[in-house]
């Protein structure tokens, strides 16, 4: 599933006592955790990440205690004990079998000895299998049963969506238009340290902000310890290109630049949208008109996941959402 997908079906199945617990695969650094806490979020319950990776089997189910001649087993505080939230089992493919073990019971029957979950808790997790390049513990078929398994997919299109709501830098999303390849080029045969994915183009973003506090070739270092010495350099050549490109400001005062490149198409357009205010937004639907069907659609709903009501109240929208129902509709 592509992202937007998992947020709505987690949305879906969280209200529901007798969903069973989800696990979410992929490979590092395209946001499996954070997906699950946004869902958490956006239904308004909490949230509770436990890293297994890291954890001795003792640390998930406690330790025993004496208790009126006989041993009880006293849970760790970081176990809910109230409310409505999701208990997150993340790296659970990194844990060591006896942590997996001790989470058999938990994931299926929501306790552990005579820790009980409370009732509005669910349980979700998430792991690599080994192609991903992680030293992985094979999960035992009996606690592969217990969960539902999603296949996350890294998606341009909703990267870009999230990309432009959390305030990526716009020289980062309009690189990501033009090379959506580069989004994530994750490969684990690969001796380097550092490689694009969704997260560390987080991170090169916020070392980008900072492009006016050092000189260039520290930037483009730090960049390239973050998402590889490639990725590093196809982006400080797209700067380059980006130089020679219209202005933003000209095309929302009316020039109507079409690129005769696709790729540079992209990033114009994405650029327009991380830029333009509301009230802008009528230009852009009337510019989307003057470009190839595709981008003139990748405009608009960008435009929609930046503003929806806003767009939907343009006249200009009635007329540009029936010519382009096909390739706006999902």
């Amino acid at each position: 599933m592509r992202p937007t997908e998992i947020s709505l079906f987690l949305r879906s199945v969280i209200p529901d006592e007798k969903a069973r617990s989800i696990f979410i695969w992929g490979p590092p650094g395209i946001g499996k955790s954070a997906i699950v806490n946004q869902a958490a979020q956006e239904v308004g319950i909490g949230f509770v990440d436990l890293r297994l990776a890291i954890m001795d089997p003792t640390d998930l189910r406690g330790i025993p205690v004496p208790k009126d001649g006989k041993a009880v087993w006293l849970p760790p505080a970081v176990l809910p004990s109230s409310g409505e939230g999701i208990l997150f089992l993340d790296e659970l493919t990194l844990a060591p079998q006896l942590v997996q073990s001790s989470a058999y019971q938990l994931v299926l029957d929501k306790r552990l000895g005579e820790y009980v979950l409370p009732k509005g808790w669910r349980i979700m997790a998430a792991g690599n299998r080994s192609e991903h390049g992680a030293s992985v513990f094979k999960m035992a078929f009996p606690l592969r049963n217990r969960f539902i398994h999603i296949e996350f997919e890294v998606n341009v299109d909703d990267w870009r969506s999230w990309a432009i709501k959390n305030g990526i830098e716009t020289e980062i999303i309009e690189f990501i238009s033009f090379r959506p390849d580069i989004l994530f080029n994750f490969d684990p045969k690969r001796t380097e340290n550092a490689f694009a994915s969704p997260r560390s183009w987080e991170f090169a973003s916020d070392l980008f902000r900072m492009k006016d506090k050092m000189p260039k070739n520290i930037l483009f270092e730090a960049i390239e310890g973050t998402v590889g010495k490639g990725s590093a350099a196809e982006f400080f050549g797209y700067l380059d290109i980006r130089k020679n490109l219209p202005s933003i400001e000209e095309i929302l005062a009316g020039k109507n630049f079409v690129p005769e490149q696709i790729d540079v198409a992209y990033a114009v357009v994405t650029a327009l949208v991380v830029h333009a205010k509301v009230g802008q937004f009528g230009r852009l639907i009337e510019y989307a008109n003057y470009l190839p069907a595709e981008v003139g659609a990748l405009l608009a709903k960008l435009l929609l996941s930046r503003n929806k009501n806003a767009v939907l109240r343009l006249p200009e929208w009635k007329e540009f959402a029936l010519r382009h129902a096909d390739l706006i509709s999902d």
